[in-house]
């Protein structure tokens, strides 16, 4: 009798569905500031790369698998018990844990770039779970086709992409040294693109000469806005100083495929500090050529261009 008096109060204690909900998110979103920065776990143990990828792939199915019963779960009525809603959360925060953990279980010196890429797509879950939490207990007992499975979707997709992660460091550095180059290459054309086209604003200054030849002034011009005042388009000096800058956004890229070839054909799978640091130098040329590609539009500044150029 005691033991079920217990029982009883222990389920009138229990938070209604909703509320457990958001105390799950918050739950969640409290995770992920310790997987940005967290640390490999320290071991005696010698890693053993299969029984990683094994863990770590098996909890990314588990966290897929909690996210469909959750969202089948809420998304119609009558909502689970305050009972069942606590087995949900449960189950989904242990599923969160054990993936945070398979990813902490990666050591340094398997390579910080490949760190980095489980990293991201341990937090892409973390994150996507915790979307998903949030909306239902926003909208609860909504239809599967609405945001709640948008939301779920978005875990899918981030759980689905955890077999896709190189394998090792000098995967990873590939993967990441293909995303630069084609970084870079899709900023080169596009600047090749904005130099074709010369000026976007043509029809508005033809538009300005026609109203010129009808006796406007220059300084009626500026008061209606019309874009005589070289805030709007390339001036020829503008332009001369486009050409080198396309030239040095071609040589980036042109580096940049070089240092790709020469790894997928030079580098070996135990250079992993080596490895890191071509990623690293390679990392900050991408950020630089966008900066440059940005400052050359008008109204350009000469002088942002020359500092983007020279960063």
């Amino acid at each position: 009798m005691a033991s079920a008096a217990a029982s009883a109060a222990a389920v009138g204690t229990l938070a209604a569905p909703v509320e457990q909900l958001r105390h799950l998110a918050v739950e969640l979103r409290l995770l992920l500031p310790g997987v940005r920065v967290g640390e490999a776990r320290e071991t005696t143990k010698e890693f053993n790369r299969e029984a990683f990828w094994r863990r770590l792939n098996e909890a990314a199915v588990t966290v897929s698998g909690e996210a469909t019963a959750l969202t089948e779960a809420f998304s119609r009525l009558p909502l689970p018990s305050p009972q069942e809603t606590q087995m949900f959360c449960e189950q989904v925060h242990a599923a969160i844990k054990a993936i945070i953990a398979a990813y902490y279980s990666l050591p340094k010196d398997q390579g910080i770039t490949l760190r980095k890429l489980v990293r991201s797509a341990t937090l892409d879950i973390v994150d996507g779970m915790a979307q998903l939490v949030e909306v239902l207990f926003v909208t609860p007992a909504q239809s599967p086709e609405n945001s709640d499975l948008i939301s779920c979707n978005s875990v899918w997709v981030a759980c689905q992409q955890v077999p896709r992660i190189p394998r090792d460091n000098k995967a990873a550095a590939l993967s990441m040294l293909t995303k630069s180059v084609d970084f870079v290459k899709d900023a080169h054309e596009e600047m090749e693109q904005a130099v074709e086209e010369c000026d976007p604003y043509s029809g508005l200054l033809n538009d300005t000469e026609e109203d010129s030849s009808d006796n406007r002034g220059e300084e009626e011009d500026e008061v209606l806005g019309c874009p005589n005042n070289r805030d709007s388009y390339w001036s020829e000096e503008d332009q001369e100083l486009i050409v080198p800058c396309l030239a040095l956004v071609r040589a980036s890229r042109a580096c940049l495929k070089k240092i790709r070839i020469s790894v997928a054909e030079n580098g070996k799978k135990e250079q992993v500090a080596q490895l890191d640091d071509i990623v690293d130098i390679s990392d900050e040329i991408s950020p630089s050529v966008d900066d440059l590609a940005l400052s050359i539009y008008p109204p350009m500044c000469h002088l942002t261009v020359q500092i983007n150029s020279s960063g």
